[in-house]
Order: structure tokens, then C-alpha cells, then sequence
């Protein structure tokens, strides 16, 4: 028999150090993995006295990656990903028909979900798994074959489409616009304004907006939510103004649940991108979903 040695640390130790590294955090990384914190930190400190250099730079806020830790994670993230390929292969024959496509909430609830039935009504053979999460931390990126993401385009070891762009406007609900019937985009900061917060980096919220805009104004006084969906919800039921993002709100105004308030109107900076790992081979069943956003997308943007 022939054997071959691998000059590694064992694979617990580098399954561990891979969630530290993808969450960023020890706590959240025992959590998954269903250890105890200080094992956590064992196993990195093995690995970190193995290499003799440092993984990690510990802070009160969790960690960050050192420059060889940034290394032995990308190459590590890449190796599950092939491995993923492999093993999906093997269970469907060569032909998997599973997809897991990645999305943050807003975008999932709002336009994903609502236009899914299409897709699965043409491919009744594929089975979508939905990874719903505003933080990209939650995403293994050995599960995930497709992501939809806002943002500038260019993202490390991903490959990337725009699908559409994107404009931004305030909206309330009909009773609340009745009841400021006068309001102008210079008073907007006098209103009852609806912020979230926590939400996935580049979205714009109204401390920006109003800069943009060039509208004068001190603290911003409103609720504070922590998605996007439910400050939509509390703006229909009168409770203030929200930032609508159209392609998430049109069917809302549509509908008549929202409405516009004032004029003021801007580009979003960024776009929504349809975005999937370089370094792999996507399965036919995303390759299908995939060609399907495109033809959807590009449907939309011409509407």
C-alpha cells in the first residue's frame, strides 16, 4: 500500500480554525461547532505553534486574520468548496440537481421568493435550498453555489454579474403621506424618520441619503429596526418614513401599501450582482438557475 504523507495540522484543527476564520469570532465559532470556547482556542493555538506564526490578532470585539491566516483560509475555504463539488457529484450520479443560492433577507423576502414559483414550475427537478442571512459570515462557502449581493461589483475568489441596478426614494404608508400631504424633500428631516440598522454594508441610510440630497440636518429622530422588511411594515402602518429601495418596494407601491412622500429620488451607488465562486465549477442545477436570474433580470431592467 502506498502512503502519502501530508504535512498538515489535523483536519479538527483546521475545521476549527476554518469557522473561527469565516465568523471572525471564537464564540460564534464553538457555537456552531458545539465545543467549548477555550477547545476553540486550543486547537487555533496548536496550529499557531505548528506553523510558528500567528493566525489570528485577538481583540474585544473578537478577531481578525493575520496575513497567514488570510492565506491558509482562502486556500482552506477553496479545498471544502472542491470537496463540496466532488461529494454532490458522486450522490447525484455526476448530475446533482441541488442548488443552495445565498441572499440577504430584504433581498430574499422582497424579490427572490415572490419569483421563485417561476423557476420551480419550468424545473421541477431541482431542488432550491435558500441561505437567508444579512451577514456573510453565516455563508460556508463550501454550501453556497450562488449568491445575489449588493455592493460595486468586485469581491475576492468570486465571480460576478450585475443583474440590475437600483434606485432609491422615501415611502410611508397612504395615511401618514395624507397626513403630510405638504411635505417637501427639505423637511424631510423634521419627519418621523425609520432607520435600520445593522443591514449588509453599502445599503444607504437616511443620515446619507439626506447628505446627498443636500438637506440640511442635525440628529435624526425615528424607530430603529433591525431589518429592512419590518421597517416596510411599520411605514405602512403609519409610523414614520422609510428608505425604498425599488426594486424591492415596487410591488408594494403597486399594490397600494406604500406610497412615495416628496420627489427626492437617487441612484443607488451600488448594484444587485449575481456572484459565485471562481475557483469552482457550478453544478448544473445552479448553471439552470443561474441562466434563469439572467433572463429574469435583464426582463426587468427592459420592462
Amino acid at each position: 500500500m502506498i502512503r502519502h504523507h501530508f504535512d498538515l495540522p489535523s483536519l479538527t484543527a483546521l475545521e476549527v480554525f476554518e469557522a473561527s476564520a469565516r465568523h471572525l469570532s471564537i464564540k460564534l465559532a464553538a457555537s456552531e461547532l458545539g465545543v467549548a470556547s477555550g477547545e476553540i482556542s486550543r486547537q487555533i493555538q496548536a496550529i499557531e505553534d505548528e506553523l510558528g506564526l500567528s493566525l489570528f490578532v485577538r481583540s474585544g470585539t473578537g478577531v481578525m486574520l493575520t496575513s497567514a491566516g488570510k492565506d491558509l483560509y482562502s486556500v482552506l475555504a477553496s479545498g471544502l468548496s472542491k470537496a463540496s463539488d466532488v461529494v454532490r457529484t458522486i450522490k447525484r450520479g455526476g448530475l446533482s440537481r441541488d442548488v443552495t443560492i445565498a441572499s440577504t433577507d430584504a433581498f430574499a423576502s422582497m424579490w427572490l421568493i415572490p419569483r421563485m414559483p417561476r423557476f420551480l414550475s419550468q424545473h421541477d427537478d431541482i431542488t432550491v435550498d435558500h441561505l437567508i442571512s444579512d451577514s456573510s459570515r453565516d455563508y460556508r462557502r463550501a454550501e453556497v453555489e450562488l449568491r445575489i449581493r449588493y455592493g460595486c461589483g468586485s469581491w475576492p475568489n468570486e465571480a460576478a454579474e450585475l443583474l440590475f441596478s437600483d434606485v432609491i426614494y422615501p415611502v410611508c404608508g397612504p395615511g401618514f403621506a395624507q397626513e403630510h400631504s405638504d411635505a417637501t424633500a427639505k423637511c424631510l428631516a423634521e419627519l418621523p424618520l425609520l432607520h435600520v440598522e445593522g443591514i449588509q454594508s453599502g445599503w444607504a441610510g437616511w443620515d446619507e441619503i439626506l447628505r446627498r440630497a443636500k438637506i440640511p440636518h442635525g440628529p435624526l429622530r425615528g424607530h430603529r429596526f433591525s431589518k429592512f422588511f419590518v421597517a416596510l411594515q411599520a411605514a405602512q402602518a403609519d409610523q414614520g418614513v422609510a428608505v425604498g429601495w425599488d426594486r424591492l418596494v415596487r410591488t408594494w407601491l403597486e399594490e397600494g401599501k406604500l406610497v412615495r412622500i416628496t420627489d427626492l429620488k437617487l441612484d443607488a451607488r451600488g448594484g444587485y450582482y449575481l456572484t459565485w465562486n471562481d475557483n469552482r465549477t457550478v453544478s448544473p442545477g445552479a448553471e439552470r438557475l443561474r441562466e434563469w436570474l439572467r433572463k429574469i433580470s435583464a426582463e426587468e431592467r427592459n420592462a
